[in-house]
């Protein structure tokens, strides 16, 4: 039986240049409001394990992810992201622990976390809770700050990295 309709999931992008509406999709969502960012290119067990942790600090989860342009002047490489900005927002949003995705082209997410004035803010565990980026907002409007040690060292720079040594392999 053929569905014609978008699937669910598809309902947690939220537009953020649709300003009235994110705010009011956001309000609805349950509170404590938790609140993340990143680039989220390839998806891996390090990225969904890290994801169910920061929704476990709240009643919902918001995430934010890096536009393509954004992802590009974080100096990760001249080939990332490898999935572009809507495929990865799709992803994220198909994710249980994920109540919301949206977006920010800016270099950091503060004008979001200024907006959206979630009371939790969390980055993984490479990130000094004093230094993540709306971490004096949060705690300012009584919110709380929390830096996720990772429990599988994954990253996608190192995943990208096995690939392509795979692929000089095969092609020689």
């Amino acid at each position: 039986m053929a569905h014609d309709s978008p699937p669910a999931f598809e309902r947690k992008i939220l537009d953020p240049l649709h300003g009235d509406t994110l705010i009011a999709r956001v309000r609805t969502l349950p509170r404590p409001l938790v609140f993340t960012n990143g680039v989220f290119d390839v998806l891996h067990r390090g990225h969904v394990t890290y994801l169910a942790q920061a929704r476990e600090r709240g009643a919902s989860l918001l995430v934010a992810l890096n536009t393509d342009a954004s992802t590009r002047r974080l100096g990760k490489g001249n080939d990332r992201p490898i999935n572009r900005l809507e495929d990865r927002v799709a992803v994220i949003a198909s994710l249980e622990a994920v109540s919301a995705v949206t977006w920010f082209d800016e270099d950091t997410p503060l004008a979001l976390i200024r907006l959206l004035r979630p009371e939790v803010l969390v980055k993984g565990g490479d990130w000094q809770p004093q230094a993540i980026v709306g971490a004096s907002e949060v705690s300012g409007w009584g919110g709380s700050v929390h830096s996720i040690p990772f429990l599988h060292q994954k990253s996608t720079t190192a995943l990208l990295d096995v690939i392509r040594k795979n692929s000089i392999k095969t092609n020689t």
